[in-house]
């Protein structure tokens, strides 16, 4: 089987297989055990910090990669966008 430990410690989305369903899956690459891979995934809700972490078996891995990131030479206004009021729509006698 192959080794995924170069995606230790980095952003990555996995698809794997749940019997005949691919599911999508992202997060932290935490750890690889040589049989399985460990995604962690931090969260915050409501001022509660708390993480998940699950197990990936490599036989049920489909695909990893690392997602797309964005340029850093993008910038979004600061300002927010006026609002635009949606079109009437005939009413139907």
């Amino acid at each position: 089987m192959a080794s995924f430990a170069q995606f230790l410690g980095r952003k990555v989305t996995v698809q794997y297989r749940v019997g005949d369903v691919l599911l999508p899956a992202s997060g932290t690459f935490a750890a690889d055990s040589g049989r399985s891979i460990f995604l962690e995934q931090h969260v915050e809700q409501r001022g509660k910090r708390s993480y998940f972490r699950w197990e990936i078996p490599y036989q049920y891995i489909h695909k990893i990669e690392e997602p797309k990131r964005s340029p850093s030479h993008l910038s979004f206004p600061k300002s927010p966008l006026p609002s635009r009021k949606a079109p009437r729509l005939p009413q139907q006698v």
